[in-house]
């Protein structure tokens, strides 16, 4: 890999604090792009790249059966990789800047009827049962905090307070954002606490272990969520982040203001939040069309 893609790989991960697999993606698309450049044998001059070349690359690598998004994500990784260089003085121009990306259309998020969650967790359960009683909590903290599966994981002990109905969430970049829940979920976190307590050790700071005391995994939430929504008729993907979206339509449909939803859910901007508001006009629609007498004759 060139030293100066290397430099810049270390910057976003140390600097701007990307994940590794952020990172890792980065890095792959530019190593691709750096392999075609340096084909016929020629070091890599950052400096003389031109749009045009970067357009060529892409034809290429279209040719090879690249999807659109998958193209997309390549000329970003160009365009960061310039913007930093122009930063530190190193190019006068941004190539890359000047390729223009087709837009792609942005599927709506999938989500579960509210219908189907309230029947996971209104379900008679095993209240001794460690695994029965920790499985409800995992998905009721999830539809009720719209939480991420990676940060339900990682969620500390000691960053719930159940007295003042608050939990500290530890989201993407390490940005730290208050979740405000109910009486429900509150009593549920204490009852959980109590036998977990009572029936094993914990071996880490974690709210939520494993019936070893240890963290959690994402394939264990993913099939606790997966099952426990497929028994109650959801059908379609049954994810973890699925729920999250059924969060965020579900506060939307009862009233609640955009920015707040953003809030909660940690979004960085409104327009990833403004998705949602489609899903629950989707619905509206789609009750609408259920309901409404003249809504249901044929056009003549």
């Amino acid at each position: 890999m060139d030293a100066t893609i290397d430099r810049f790989l270390q910057y976003l991960r140390l600097e701007r604090n990307l994940s590794q697999r952020t990172v890792d993606t980065y890095g792959r698309n530019l190593g691709q792009w750096q392999e075609y450049m340096t084909a016929a044998g020629g070091p890599l001059d950052l400096a003389t790249v031109t749009a045009s070349d970067i357009r060529a690359w892409l034809i290429e690598r279209s040719t090879q059966g690249d999807a659109p998004a998958t193209l997309r994500l390549k000329v970003q990784a160009l365009r960061a990789l310039y913007r930093y260089l122009l930063r530190r003085g190193e190019v006068s121009v941004n190539p890359a800047a000047q390729v223009e990306l087709a837009r792609m259309p942005r599927p709506l998020p999938k989500f579960v009827r509210e219908r189907t969650v309230d029947e996971v967790l209104d379900a008679d359960i095993d209240t001794t049962d460690f695994g029965q009683v920790r499985d409800r909590l995992i998905v009721m903290l999830l539809y009720e905090t719209g939480m991420r599966r990676s940060e339900l994981i990682g969620l500390q002990d000691a960053a719930v307070d159940t007295a003042k109905r608050e939990l500290k969430v530890r989201g993407k970049r390490d940005k730290d954002r208050i979740v405000p829940f109910g009486e429900e979920l509150a009593a549920s976190i204490d009852a959980y606490r109590a036998l977990r307590d009572a029936t094993l050790r914990a071996e880490c700071g974690n709210l939520l272990v494993t019936v070893k005391g240890r963290p959690l995994y994402p394939s264990l939430v993913y099939h606790v969520v997966h099952d426990g929504l497929e028994q109650a008729g959801g059908t379609g993907k049954l994810s973890p982040h699925v729920l999250r979206h059924t969060f965020a339509s579900t506060m939307l449909n009862h009233g609640a203001q955009l920015n707040s939803v953003k809030e909660l859910l940690g979004h960085e901007s409104l327009a990833a939040t403004q998705v949602y508001t489609h899903v629950t006009l989707s619905e509206l629609q789609h009750n609408y069309e259920l309901a409404h007498p003249r809504a249901l004759k044929k056009g003549g």
